[in-house]
């Protein structure tokens, strides 16, 4: 079987036609062969006519030798005439050979890298290494079977570049899930402990303090971990045993974020999200909560509305920043659709800035949409669907934000924190007046002290 008709390209011949050509063309060649030698023949016949009768011989012998000579150069002449003339049709052959084959030569290539090397590489792509990609090349097409060497070849060395630099990027990859999930063990044991010194001295106001702005902190450093392990191809590291009232999620959003005294939650709808998808949502809320903070003025406010809508539920959130032109909207779609495809570590650049990018990875694998627009105030308004699949009817008694034992998240995935030897509960503190209304409350309840400070701070 011939993979390409179009492979063996025939030496050009000469054909009747060609050869009575070159025939017809030889005639002035015997035009200049025979003219010079009757010119030079008739010559010496005159001046043997009319010299004397002694000369007539040394001028006879003269002239048969000019002629002779003449005669011998004109035959030269054509002879090298008849040798050029087959050097130049040789040539424009050999030239009509060439063009043939590099005509041949750029449809098999252009049939290689349409057909043969994508089928080859979604071959790659779906488990395979390169040699079971060549060897598997029949059963893809059997007349594949019949490729030539050098394109055998060149497959393979291209598909085996291809598979060590997609293993090394899976590699690394991983390593930043591996780091980023060590970081989320480390917090997530950091954060069990603030909550426990938080309910042991929080009556003191002024440790108490501290320790809210050290959790604060805690839960940035967590957030970046998460942000990390998203864009390798993971998920947030924690998960809500319960599902979660939209309020306190949209409330553990802010929690996660340096300015949340900005945040303006104004009417939100009353449903609730399951538990295995809190996490997700906050996460997802709390980067373009950021970005909207980051983005407007810091005297301004960023409001956060949501909405029961036919396919769930839709987060609007709005700033008073820099509206959105056309060119700023168009690369911050390229910069979200290309985060849906899969964003490769190694394009992280010196200032990274992984918001949309987290966003765009999160909104693939959990179903969700985010689409941007200009605000009509000014500013941009970002809007986050959350599908109907990811609401319940069921209860929401977890609280994402605050104290208690339904708000406490179990670690997903993650490698242990490290070991810390327990220590016993201090006493608490005889209560003083001051600045939080939680003061009469039990320390360990699921209203306590944490609960009722980070209402009134994110209030």
């Amino acid at each position: 079987m011939r993979l390409f008709p179009y492979v063996h390209v025939p030496r050009p011949t000469v054909d009747s036609s060609q050869r009575a050509h070159m025939a017809s063309v030889q005639l002035p060649y015997a035009r200049v062969l025979l003219l010079p030698a009757i010119v030079m023949a008739a010559a010496t016949g005159a001046a043997v006519a009319l010299v004397t009768e002694p000369a007539r011989i040394a001028v006879g012998v003269c002239g048969a030798v000019a002629t002779l000579l003449v005669t011998a150069a004109a035959t030269e002449a054509v002879r090298r005439g008849r040798v050029l003339r087959e050097s130049q049709a040789e040539y424009h052959r050999h030239r009509t050979y060439l063009e043939s084959r590099i005509a041949a030569h750029d449809t098999e290539t252009q049939y290689f890298t349409q057909r043969v090397f994508p089928a080859a590489l979604d071959f790659l792509h779906s488990g395979n290494d390169s040699d079971e990609v060549i060897r598997g090349l029949p059963r893809l097409n059997p007349a594949w079977r019949d490729l030539p060497k050098y394109q055998i070849d060149l497959l393979r060395t291209i598909l085996k570049i291809i598979d060590d630099e997609e293993n090394l990027r899976d590699s690394a990859q991983r390593s930043f899930v591996s780091i980023a999930r060590r970081v989320q063990a480390i917090v997530h044991q950091q954060a069990n402990e603030l909550r426990e010194m938080e309910e042991d001295h929080g009556r003191n106001p002024e440790v108490f303090d501290d320790l809210l702005r050290i959790d604060h902190g805690t839960a940035l450093i967590g957030r970046l971990a998460d942000s990390i392990s998203v864009l390798g191809g993971g998920r947030p590291g924690r998960q809500w045993p319960m599902p979660v009232a939209l309020y306190s999620v949209l409330r553990g959003a802010m929690s996660r974020i340096l300015e949340y005294r900005r945040i303006d939650l104004k009417s939100i709808a009353k449903v609730n999200i399951k538990g295995i998808y809190v996490e997700p949502v906050i996460h997802a809320a709390a980067e373009i909560l950021d970005n909207g903070t980051r983005y407007s003025p810091p005297t301004s406010k960023v409001s956060v509305t949501a909405t029961e809508v036919q396919t769930g539920v839709a987060i609007e959130i709005e700033d008073a920043g820099v509206s959105l032109d056309e060119q700023a909207r168009a690369r911050i779609e390229g910069i979200l659709e290309q985060a849906q495809k899969g964003t490769d570590l190694q394009e992280i650049t010196e200032n990274p800035r992984l918001g949309l990018a987290v966003v765009g990875r999160l909104c693939t694998a959990f179903d969700m949409k985010v689409s941007l627009r200009a605000s009509a105030y000014g500013g941009v308004r970002a809007v986050l669907i959350v599908p109907s699949e990811m609401l319940t009817d069921e209860p929401g008694v977890g609280l994402a934000h605050g104290i208690g034992a339904t708000a406490v998240p179990r670690p997903v995935d993650a490698l242990p924190g490290p070991e810390r030897t327990p220590r016993s509960a201090a006493p608490p503190a005889p209560a003083s007046p001051g600045r939080c209304p939680w003061r009469t409350t039990s320390p360990r309840s699921p209203s306590g002290p944490r609960a009722a400070c980070r209402s009134a701070a994110a209030g």
